[in-house]
């Protein structure tokens, strides 16, 4: 901890400066963007990150700033137009950073090219959840339910990862059903949990507690197999809807043209802030399993998971006017 907070409070020199002349990086308050509201699986991970960082960060803080609307647009947007000088960063995921390439119409800013990537922090399931008072006890017999009346559906957001991968389920299961998109997780949970909806999919770490409590129902998880501390929850895949299993991925960005030597210092500095023990412990409580890259492994990620969700938005024709 000692050895990680000298590197990050040491000076970022500027080639040719003088040492003396350079201010130390940071003296003042760093923002996390977030392109989310309160209580969503993205918020959850950007303030125990911003925990994180505060103290690996001497003689600052960090403190999180949700900007949420336009299909995670908006708060996104802010951080592609930030000054670049370290003291703006955007937690995003595979939605702002990849998805909404594919799929937003006029997207105002540029997901690859208006960034720099820091790194990839972690990843997480999707899983689909109906309410515990559903008939519906298995993947099939929803679908059965669906080709014999309208279902309804909610997701965080039009466009949304739960949104395309409901509605790819919808497409070739054939069924009937109505999209309810909602602003975040947080309230399509709650509605799914009083029945308002047939189902939502859902990131795991937004209704793992929910579905252990028994006031949700599991149908498939993104897994590759059944999770230890759900073995009654099938595999998407086992389930026989192998498709749906695409898992969000979550990442931090400074604006482009951020001095290099911030990228690099927290680049170098995340992974070692994910490998902490009580760090690691928070993240699998939420869910979420810790998968770093840095910075220039996370542009090659990044570039091919813009190319994957074009091939999703294809198969679902979802798409946004921006």
């Amino acid at each position: 901890m000692i050895r990680r907070r000298a590197l990050l409070a040491a000076p970022l020199l500027a080639p040719g400066a003088v040492p003396a002349q350079e201010a130390p990086w940071p003296v003042k308050p760093v923002r996390i963007l977030l392109a989310y509201p309160p209580g969503g699986s993205t918020d959850v991970l950007a303030r125990a990150l911003a925990e994180a960082l505060a103290a690996a960060i001497p003689g600052s803080s960090v403190i999180v700033e949700n900007r949420p609307g336009g299909a995670a647009v908006v708060g996104t947007q802010a951080a592609a137009v930030a000054a670049p000088d370290g003291y703006t960063l955007s937690l995003g995921n595979n939605q702002t950073h990849a998805a909404n390439a594919a799929m937003v119409r006029d997207l105002p800013y540029r997901p690859v090219e208006d960034f720099a990537p820091i790194g990839r922090l972690a990843e997480v399931h999707h899983a689909l959840v109906v309410p515990a008072t559903s008939p519906a006890r298995t993947l099939a017999e929803l679908a059965a339910r669906g080709k014999a009346g309208r279902l309804t559906y909610a997701s965080s957001g039009v466009g949304s990862a739960s949104h395309v991968i409901a509605e790819s389920f919808v497409r070739r299961a054939g069924l009937e059903a109505t999209h309810v998109p909602y602003r975040g997780g947080a309230q399509a949970t709650t509605d799914t949990i009083a029945g308002v909806v047939d189902f939502f999919v859902s990131t795991w770490p937004q209704v793992m507690a929910l579905v252990k409590e028994g006031r949700l129902r599991a149908l498939g998880i993104g897994a590759p197999a059944r999770l230890p501390d759900v073995p009654d929850v099938p595999s998407f895949a086992e389930a026989g809807a192998p498709y749906m299993a695409v898992d969000a991925w979550f990442g931090l960005w400074a604006p482009a043209r951020t001095p290099a030597p911030v990228i690099d210092r927290l680049s170098e500095a995340l992974p070692k802030i994910l490998a902490e023990p009580a760090m690691a412990a928070r993240l699998a409580s939420l869910g979420f399993t810790p998968a770093p890259l840095r910075a220039a492994e996370f542009a090659a990620f990044q570039r091919a998971e813009v190319e994957r969700w074009q091939g999703l938005v294809e198969l679902t024709g979802i798409r946004l006017d921006g």
